[in-house]
């Protein structure tokens, strides 16, 4: 994206013209090339410059929406990986014993990612002042959100299931399948199966305000930014 400042000539205005040049348009691969992008647009409308809407192409649009998802995905599938390993083998079998405070620390390194992405959604809220910033973040957002609603539901409902499925007899036979470790896996799974729903709870729950969050500190920054501009203009009219 180009922009030129004419006024050369009497002839000549004041308005910025923006150009594009569609064998230089820059496509976002991942969330944060997503942020470089919006800090760009908002460097522009920032200094007061309106530009419409349509600017921001269907295409251009899409590929936010896009990378909102795959964000969504990633951090849903890296939190589907490793909260099993940690919650169902590391703290019941390894770490029983830990203290409060070392649980707390080894327990979030499962929702690091899904953390650390929604901090960065959040940082972006900042930028929600203009017509083409306010139209990237509501796609990137929105598919963001969408997916990990999505991984929410689906969690719960997996390991409804699996708490539904694990009866005596369907943990017994498959048990057996471990041979002579038969007996000690059908008390494991035993040990496990109180925590399946809790832990599932915790971790829609956790991906729903994941997905929530960051809309709702746009909101509120956005209301912020409409104060102080109200305020001002009264202050200038006095």
């Amino acid at each position: 994206m180009v922009i030129e400042q004419t006024g050369r000539s009497q002839n000549d205005t004041n308005a910025q013209i923006i150009t594009t040049d569609n064998g230089r348009i820059y496509k976002p691969r991942n969330l944060l090339n997503a942020i470089s992008e919006i800090q760009q647009f908002y460097v522009i409308e920032s200094k007061g410059q309106n530009i419409p809407a349509e600017f921001l192409t269907l295409d251009q649009t899409l590929d936010f929406f896009k990378i909102g998802i795959k964000s969504g995905f990633h951090e849903g599938f890296a939190l589907i990986l490793l909260f099993p390993f940690f919650h169902f083998y590391l703290f019941p079998f390894v770490f029983h014993k830990l203290d409060i405070f070392s649980h707390i620390i080894f327990g979030s390194i499962p929702y690091l990612v899904l953390i650390i992405n929604t901090a960065m959604c959040s940082y972006i809220s900042r930028y929600y002042v203009g017509n083409i910033t306010r139209k990237a973040i509501n796609s990137l957002l929105m598919g963001r959100a969408m997916s990990l609603l999505l991984k929410a539901f689906l969690l719960y409902v997996l390991y409804l299931v699996l708490y539904r499925l694990s009866t005596p007899e369907n943990i017994w036979k498959l048990a057996t399948n471990f041979g002579s470790r038969a007996e000690k896996i059908y008390y494991g799974i035993f040990e496990i199966k109180p925590h399946l729903l809790p832990v599932a709870t915790k971790s829609s729950i956790l991906m729903v305000v994941a997905a929530i969050f960051p809309y709702g500190s746009v909101y509120l920054l956005d209301l912020w930014h409409r104060y102080r501009i109200k305020r001002n203009a009264k202050i200038i009219s006095a």
